[in-house]
């Protein structure tokens, strides 16, 4: 029998799999929504005939990869311009054609990697086409990535590139880690915060163990992503959907700080009360 790729409709998370996979790992967490309907998996010819890219660039040296129609939860992936060779951070639900060839024209890929399986998108084509050298994720999430080979599992830092550092958050998933972006003021974030938007500017933030069971992070994950992400500076974060600025290392500390002062909850706190 022959592996093959498929995508979870409901999540997009992909699996190497004999035919039509029995479940979804990822839609069975608690951290995400069970299907309505039932189990819907399409093979990789199937998402390629479907989806059509789209890509757009929120600062210089950022690009922001996208599937037209959206697919699964609708991810972007991020490819981030390096010394030494482009680093590309969370990934798309899948990548046709054009958008591998504009990742080529751009200078293609010397490192890879996501926060967390929400992130992973086509990430094992990323890996396939490209093949570079490093594959990271946090290495408590390991038990995730069996669509893609990790060649280098995170623990508490890893430097992706000259001013590129990966941080292991915890908190959202055990092995969630974040991408900062010491040259461009940039959190790659992943789900460490929830944006609200309101057009292209930040509305309010919040944060999450379980974004759609709405669980609240508990004190000590809070307090350990207030310690981590505090010794970071930061005037822009990106999430796996969505990048946003400002939003700073002052708005979020004071995001941690309200969550510290009573229960835990997952509220949206407005950027004004942050301010």
């Amino acid at each position: 029998m022959t592996l093959s790729m498929y995508a979870c409709a409901n999540c997009g998370h992909w699996q190497r799999w004999f035919g039509p996979p029995p479940a979804c790992p990822v839609c069975c967490d608690v951290r995400n929504a069970l299907p309505e309907e039932g189990w819907d998996f399409a093979w990789e010819r199937e998402v390629e005939a479907l989806l059509t890219a789209a890509w757009h660039r929120p600062v210089p040296g950022v690009t922001g990869f996208s599937a037209v129609p959206s697919f699964g939860l609708g991810s972007t992936g991020w490819l981030i311009e390096a010394e030494g060779g482009n680093v590309a951070w969370e990934a798309a639900p899948y990548y046709p054609p054009d958008a591998l060839a504009e990742i080529e024209r751009l200078g293609g890929i010397a490192a890879l990697g996501a926060s967390h399986v929400h992130g992973y998108g086509a990430l094992w084509q990323l890996q396939r086409h490209f093949d570079p050298p490093v594959v990271t994720v946090g290495v408590q999430d390991l038990a995730w990535t069996k669509a893609f080979r990790v060649t280098w599992p995170a623990d508490e830092t890893l430097e992706l590139a000259p001013g590129l550092t990966v941080h292991r958050t915890g908190g959202h998933f055990d092995g969630h880690c974040v991408l900062h972006d010491a040259r461009r003021g940039i959190l790659f974030c992943g789900d460490a915060l929830k944006v609200d938007l309101d057009g292209t500017a930040p509305r309010a933030l919040s944060c999450h163990k379980a974004f759609h069971a709405r669980i609240p992070l508990s004190h000590d994950e809070v307090r350990s992503y207030r310690a981590i992400l505090g010794e970071l500076d930061f005037e822009a974060v990106a999430t796996p959907f969505e990048f946003a600025a400002p939003v700073t290392t002052a708005d979020v500390l004071r995001l941690f700080d309200h969550q510290l002062a009573g229960p835990p909850g997952t509220a949206a706190v407005p950027m004004g009360d942050l301010r």
